[in-house]
C-alpha cells in the first residue's frame, strides 16, 4: 500500500517581538515572562480569533527564572489563553525559539492544532549569580547542625572566599564537554579561516548601520512597544551603537582570548533581553477566521558538528536543507544568519566558499560557493540587536518573512548557530501576495 503523505501546510499568519534592550550590568526591567506577554497582548489583540481558539502555546527559553518553571504555560495563562490550554517550554541552547516553531509546525502539520502561538524569550540580564561549593557544604554543614556548639562550630569555620559568586550566564556560555567558552570556538573558527580582526570589526560596523537604517526607515515593524510595571516603555532595539567606528572598535581589547585573540565585545552580539512570537496556523484555520499569510513554513533541518567550531553550525544546517528540497543557493532570495560572532558569520561565508571543506565536511563536489552579503541580515543583526538566547531564533525567521514580503521575493533560509555543536536552518516561501 503506497504511503500517503498526511502533512498539512503551516503558515506563518502575523508576529511580533519586543525592543532588544542590552543589559547594563544588572537585572532588567522585565522578566522572560514579561518579555513574551508584551509581545503577544497585541499581536493576539490585532487578530480575529480569540486567545482560547489557539491550540497550543510553545516557547524556547534557555534560563527562565525561578518562579517562571514552564514558562510557556505561564505566559499561556497571563495572555488569557485559557486554563485548559495546554502550553510547554523547549530548551535548544541558542536556537529554543526556532526549535518551538519547528514543534509548533510538526503539531499542525500532524493535524494536532490549526492554530499556535510560539517562538522565544529571555532575559538575560537576570540570569542569577550563584554560590559556589564551598559556599554551598558550608550552608549544609549550618543547616545541618543539631545543637548551639555545633551551628558555632560550624559558623568558625566559614572563609570570606565562599562568598566569591558563579556567574551563570559564563557558565551556560561555556560548552562543558570541551571546556570553551563560545566566545573561544569564535575565535578558533577565525583562527581556521584566517579572519582578521579588521574584517570583524567592520562586519560589526554594517551590522550597527543596517539596523539604524531600517529603525530610520520604519522597516522594523515587527516591533511592539514594552511596557513595564512602573511605568516605563521602551519603543526600540537600543544597543544599536550609529556612531560607532573602526577606531572605536580597535580600541577594545580581545575579551576571550587575550593575548593572541580578536574577539571583543565590539564584534560579538549583545547581552540582551527580549521576546519574539509568532502566529502558525493551518490552511483551515486561515480559511475559518480569514486570516493574512505572510509566509509558508517549507522545512525545518537539524544538524551537530564539533563543539569547538559551533559557530559552523548554519552551514551544516542550511546545506542539507537546500539539497533535501533540491534547491541551491541560487534559488535562496535572502538569508539570515543569527550574528553570535561577526568572526562566526564570516567563518560561514569562508567555509561554503572553501573546496576542502565543502567536500570533507559537507560531502559536496564543489564548493556550495559565496553568498550575496546584499541579500545576507539586511536589516542588520545581533551584532547590533543583540541575542537574547531563547528569542533569537524566532527573531530571524519573523524578520525573514518581513523580509521576503518587503522585497516580494519568493524564498529565505534562516539559520544559526547553537552551542555544544549544532545549527539549525528553516527555509520559508513568502505567500503574501499570492494567498493561502
Amino acid at each position: 500500500m503506497e504511503k500517503q503523505n498526511m502533512r498539512r501546510e503551516v503558515y506563518i499568519v502575523d508576529g511580533a517581538r519586543t525592543p532588544f534592550l542590552k543589559a547594563r550590568g544588572k537585572p532588567g526591567q522585565f522578566s522572560a515572562s514579561d518579555l513574551a506577554v508584551n509581545a503577544g497582548r497585541e499581536l493576539l489583540a490585532r487578530q480575529s480569533f480569540e486567545p482560547t481558539d489557539l491550540g497550543e502555546v510553545i516557547l524556547g527559553c534557555m534560563m527562565p527564572s525561578p518562579e517562571e518553571a514552564n514558562i510557556g504555560r505561564l505566559v499561556a495563562l497571563r495572555l488569557g489563553c485559557g486554563k485548559s490550554m495546554p502550553a510547554w517550554t523547549v530548551q535548544r541552547n541558542c536556537a529554543s525559539g526556532m526549535e518551538a516553531i519547528d514543534n509548533a509546525v510538526k503539531d499542525i502539520a500532524l493535524g494536532r492544532h490549526d492554530l499556535v502561538l510560539a517562538g522565544g524569550t529571555e532575559a538575560m540580564s537576570r540570569a542569577p549569580l550563584l554560590f559556589n561549593n564551598s559556599m554551598v557544604n558550608w550552608l549544609a554543614g549550618l543547616w545541618g547542625a543539631k545543637n548551639f556548639p555545633a551551628k558555632l562550630k560550624q559558623m568558625v569555620n566559614f572563609r570570606p572566599y565562599y562568598l566569591a559568586p558563579v556567574i551563570s550566564l559564563l557558565k551556560g556560555l561555556t560548552d562543558p564537554t570541551i571546556n570553551m567558552s563560545m566566545g573561544q570556538t569564535a575565535e578558533k573558527v577565525a583562527y581556521e579561516f584566517n579572519i582578521t580582526r579588521d574584517q570583524m570589526d567592520a562586519f560589526a560596523i554594517e551590522s550597527h548601520q543596517r539596523v539604524a537604517a531600517a529603525q530610520e526607515s520604519h522597516r522594523l515593524n515587527d516591533v511592539l512597544p514594552a511596557y513595564s510595571n512602573n511605568g516605563n516603555y521602551f519603543l526600540e532595539d537600543d544597543g544599536v551603537r550609529r556612531d560607532t567606528t573602526m577606531e572605536k572598535l580597535a580600541s577594545l581589547k580581545p575579551f576571550f582570548d587575550k593575548k593572541f585573540g580578536s574577539v571583543t565585545a565590539g564584534n560579538s552580539s549583545q547581552v540582551t533581553d527580549g521576546a519574539a512570537l509568532l502566529l502558525l496556523a493551518s490552511k483551515e484555520a486561515v480559511d475559518k477566521y480569514k486570516l493574512p499569510t505572510l509566509a509558508k513554513i517549507v522545512d525545518c533541518q537539524w544538524a551537530g558538528l564539533d563543539p569547538s567550531v559551533m559557530g559552523l553550525g548554519p552551514i551544516y544546517a542550511a546545506t542539507a536543507l537546500l539539497q533535501k528540497n533540491n534547491l541551491t543557493k541560487n534559488d535562496i532570495d535572502f538569508w539570515e544568519i543569527n550574528e553570535a560572532f561577526a568572526a562566526q558569520v564570516l567563518g560561514c561565508l569562508a567555509a561554503w566558499d572553501d573546496e576542502k571543506f565543502c567536500h570533507d565536511e559537507l560531502g559536496l563536489s564543489k564548493p556550495f560557493g559565496k553568498i550575496d552579503t546584499n541579500r545576507l541580515n539586511v536589516d542588520g543583526g545581533a551584532i547590533a540587536l543583540g541575542h537574547p538566547v531563547g528569542a533569537s531564533g524566532a527573531r530571524i525567521v519573523l524578520r525573514l518573512a518581513n523580509i521576503l514580503k518587503r522585497e516580494k521575493a519568493q524564498r529565505g533560509v534562516a539559520s544559526i548557530c547553537i552551542g555544544g555543536g549544532q545549527g539549525g536552518a528553516m527555509l520559508i516561501e513568502n505567500i503574501s501576495e499570492m494567498g493561502a
